[in-house]
């Protein structure tokens, strides 16, 4: 606009002083600036991408490949075109990164009329999360640099990258339990796959209870008598509130936490157990512009703005995976984990105050925390004198400082484990399968 402002102010004086020569430079300058709008806006309009992914999830170490097609659909070749199939910066700025690229996602190129032009590059899958692929924002403009236009030619393709899955060392699929069957102290349920004994049939007695060939035997009714249920399965309470990471471990220990909570939820789901998980993490999916794409951007780094996901998220709610059993329950919390993000929303007291009541007693409550502040050990010893069994995996390096933070939360009576890097995921979840009460059978052994 100032340029325009400043070629009229320029005419109007040649054509006041009778300058021809002035006059004559002005209609040429204004005429190149008109025709270089033109062509800026028709090249822009004209232009339009798809991009197609090969896999939407992936496992750590698996690659996708992306291709994405330009299609100049105009009558008139475009002179350069700068188009950038963005990511989002936490993908990118680890050593080694997220996601690393294979191929280039930014490219300069030139367009016949009706041509096409096609971007392949693959994407190295380092780390678990939600990633945003795209969208394209294409850049073009004048060959004399006066005008450009900016725009985003294709929605987003989102990637789900699973967490590792460690084999957990000691676990024998076929005959052990997952932490050691416990017998609970009150018969609050009853197990009707252990017959402990049977007794005279008693007014009000299913059908189902009776024992019929005690009945035929005694020649009167008899019931089974079932043992008290046990404490069986896992419910996995991560603690993923940003203020218990330390910045300079980041992000080495909140991904072992991750790795730590899916390793227990598979080996507990292969055992045919209940297996829930909490957490006060944020889905990466609540943080995704949902506004859509269709923005005016005025210079690159509005149009890189627009095209990025959201930074923060308000949300306060745990996040929740009912404890049960069933075929799709560990994809189910292994997306969960996958997606879960640093919040300083909830802190593990306040999860545990808000998710306590929805716990069931007959699982195992594994805490997963990498700083236990007093309040964090106090908040699990009120789980665990509420009849929960309650035990924690504590995330942190050296000795001394796991030796502190066990000494907090024996003073609660909540046993320990001591998680020190990723080699020992598998072992430090081997002695909550050898851990059991002295009156199981040892037939279950």
């Amino acid at each position: 606009m100032k340029w325009f402002l400043g070629a009229l102010l320029l005419l109007g004086v040649a054509l006041a002083l009778d300058l021809g020569l002035l006059a004559y430079s002005m209609y040429a300058l204004l005429g190149v600036m008109l025709v270089s709008r033109f062509l800026a806006r028709s090249w822009s309009e004209n232009l339009s991408a798809s991009r197609e992914c090969n896999r939407l999830s992936a496992n750590v170490g698996e690659t996708v490949a992306v291709v994405v097609n330009i299609d100049n659909k105009g009558a008139l070749p475009i002179a350069w075109v700068l188009a950038e199939d963005m990511l989002p910066r936490s993908a990118v700025i680890y050593d080694p990164p997220n996601l690393r690229t294979i191929g280039k996602r930014l490219q300069l190129a030139m367009f016949q009329r009706r041509g096409r032009k096609t971007m392949y590059y693959q994407l190295e899958c380092n780390r678990r999360g939600y990633y945003q692929i795209g969208p394209l924002v294409l850049e073009t403009g004048d060959v004399f640099g006066l005008h450009r236009r900016y725009r985003v030619a294709s929605d987003p393709h989102f990637l789900l990258v699973y967490p590792k899955v460690h084999p957990l060392a000691g676990f024998d699929i076929a005959s052990r339990r997952p932490i050691g069957e416990v017998k609970m102290m009150y018969r609050l349920f009853e197990d009707p796959t252990r017959i402990a004994g049977v007794r005279r049939y008693e007014t009000g007695d299913p059908l189902n209870r009776i024992n019929w060939r005690a009945t035929a035997r005694t020649g009167a009714l008899q019931s089974k008598v079932y043992e008290p249920s046990t404490v069986a399965g896992v419910t996995v309470m991560l603690d993923f509130h940003q203020g218990s990471f330390d910045p300079k471990h980041e992000p080495y220990r909140s991904e072992l936490a991750i790795t730590a909570a899916a390793s227990l939820a598979n080996a507990v789901f292969e055992m045919g157990q209940q297996v829930g998980l909490v957490t006060n993490g944020r889905d990466a999916a609540d943080r995704i512009r949902q506004e859509g794409w269709d923005f005016d951007m005025r210079t690159r780094d509005a149009a890189r703005a627009a095209a990025s996901m959201a930074d923060a998220s308000d949300r306060l709610r745990p996040l929740v995976v009912e404890t049960r059993r069933g075929p799709d329950q560990f994809m189910r919390i292994l997306e969960t984990l996958a997606r879960a993000e640093l919040t300083d929303g909830l802190t593990l007291s306040q999860l545990v105050f808000e998710t306590a009541p929805r716990l069931p007693r007959d699982a195992t409550v594994v805490a997963i925390v990498t700083g236990v502040s007093d309040e964090t050990a106090i908040a699990l010893g009120n789980l665990r004198r509420r009849g929960f069994a309650v035990t924690a995996l504590v995330s942190i390096y050296e000795d001394r400082q796991y030796a502190h933070a066990a000494g907090k939360l024996l003073q609660e009576g909540i046993d320990a484990r001591h998680l020190r890097d990723e080699e020992s995921v598998s072992s430090v979840c081997r002695s909550h399968v050898l851990q059991a009460a002295p009156d199981v059978p040892q037939s279950v052994y």
